[in-house]
């Protein structure tokens, strides 16, 4: 739990920059494409320590995570050889990949709708919808609701509630650092 607790304090570190909002956006716009690491702990951050600015960091990380996602869809649309199959096995793994591509094949939409509100690494979710060539007007549209729904929640819970937000998290941080490890390898073990 050591390392995951560096990375959060590293990420409320930069909370007070004056480059915040960049950092937001940055790691917002790389998480839907390559990066490995959850960034909804970042967006809790932001939210609490400027809590009258949490709908404000929502529309960015929203923006950012559909833009990432876009470029996670080029990727596997039109990089596929040469970035897509790196990633896929090196960042996701073969078999999650696999199993998301033929949940496109069923529920097309709907796939990226709920990946988008879950923890499922939206990575896998955003360059296997170009590798499938999911329609991209779909795509958006369903990127959108779902990261959307997904932060602006999160926003408006600490909107109401940040400072008893933030005293829980300091309180219980090693519990829900484990709690929501095992809620995403729930969610990519229900995708397999």
């Amino acid at each position: 739990m050591n390392i995951i607790r560096r990375i959060y304090d590293w990420m409320g570190s930069k909370v007070g920059s004056r480059w915040a909002s960049a950092w937001l956006v940055l790691l917002f716009f790389i998480e839907a494409s390559v990066l490995i690491i959850p960034v909804d702990p970042l967006l809790i951050l932001y939210c609490v320590k400027h809590q009258k600015r949490s709908f404000y960091y929502a529309t960015l990380a929203t923006i950012a995570s559909v833009l990432g996602g876009l470029f996670g869809y080029a990727i596997g649309a039109v990089m596929w050889h040469t970035v897509g199959a790196w990633i896929v096995q090196h960042l996701i793994s073969q078999p999650v990949f696999d199993s998301i591509a033929a949940k496109y094949v069923l529920y097309e939409h709907w796939a990226v709708l709920i990946a988008a509100l879950t923890p499922v690494p939206y990575k896998a979710v955003t360059i296997s919808a170009g590798f499938c060539h999911l329609s991209l007007p779909s795509f958006i549209l369903f990127s959108i609701l779902g990261r959307g729904i997904r932060f602006y929640l999160l926003a408006g819970l600490i909107y109401k509630w940040g400072e008893r937000i933030q005293a829980f998290i300091d309180r219980y941080f090693n519990l829900l650092a484990i709690a929501f490890v095992l809620i995403l390898l729930l969610s990519v073990k229900v995708l397999l």
